[in-house]
């Protein structure tokens, strides 16, 4: 009798680590059919100036489930949206974002380096975007150079405070970054806020040391696309995260991405991540 116990007891551990080794504990299962995230990267900017309202309202218009965009401060202290350190690139000033009041850098074009459509078009500051887009569409807020901007978490956070978005669903706003330190202080000053880390391609892949880490502080695994895989969207998934690479801006690759289950995708270009789902639910 104690036998028989002992057997069917060990064959149960067997199979349960079998299951485990699987990923199958995990809530997520392979190919398994859910809504993906499509989150327009700094707006629609496959189609309007980058970080503009031109490329946020063409996003929702599209009906993007997120707009994606980056922050960073001025020279005196107010957060603004714009990608990189300088305004060269996409506005027609110079200098550095950090070396300019918020009423200068407004004063730029942010828009005709794009197409003379958009000559009007302004960098807008955190709090303008917010008070035109929160509780209308989901936000994805990338902390840029965090390290070059201290307390810049506790700034975004107070905004988020100030126009309630720290009690919206936990998804309703992710604040992510490349600096892991950085989304860590994020993750202990507003906790009910989802948190991401963004990974750059690397040849070695991320160890699964590293996704442990990160797994205890963070909500998602943002990896650059060439780093996607199967396995690494179960590794992900089997310590309770998500996973919503940037930046797919071709058919091929969306089609890829949700192939191998991960949860989302950032794309200059949404409508090719909305066509792919509504080819789904056509099914």
């Amino acid at each position: 009798m104690y036998r028989y116990i002992f057997l069917v007891l060990a064959a149960s551990v067997f199979l349960w680590g079998i299951n485990e080794a699987r990923g199958t504990s995990s809530k997520y299962t392979q190919g398994e059919e859910k809504e993906l995230l499509t989150i327009a990267h700094r707006g629609a900017s496959g189609y309007a100036p980058e970080n503009t309202f031109a490329s946020f309202d063409k996003a929702i218009r599209m009906k993007a489930g997120y707009i994606e965009f980056d922050i960073q401060r001025s020279r005196d202290g107010k957060l603004v949206v714009i990608h990189d350190p300088s305004v060269d690139r996409t506005t027609n000033g110079r200098g550095p974002v950090s070396g300019k009041s918020l009423k200068e850098l407004q004063e730029l074009d942010a828009g005709s380096w794009f197409s003379e459509e958009f000559s009007n078009e302004k960098i807008p500051s955190f709090e303008e975007l917010l008070n035109r887009y929160a509780g209308k569409v989901n936000l994805l807020i990338e902390l840029k150079n965090p390290a070059v901007y201290p307390g810049i978490e506790e700034e975004t956070a107070d905004m988020l405070k100030k126009y309630h978005l720290d009690r919206q669903p936990k998804d309703a706003v992710i604040v992510q970054s490349f600096d892991k330190r950085s989304v860590k202080n994020f993750h202990k000053i507003m906790p009910s806020v989802s948190t991401g880390v963004l990974v750059k391609f690397r040849p070695l892949g991320i160890p699964g040391w590293q996704l442990k880490e990160i797994a205890r502080y963070a909500d998602f695994v943002n990896p650059n696309k060439g780093l996607m895989n199967e396995q690494l969207v179960k590794q992900i998934h089997r310590l309770g995260m998500k996973t919503i690479p940037y930046t797919a801006n071709d058919r091929e690759t969306v089609s890829y991405l949700q192939s191998i289950g991960v949860d989302g995708m950032i794309s200059n270009y949404p409508d090719y991540i909305l066509e792919l789902s509504n080819k789904r639910n056509e099914k």
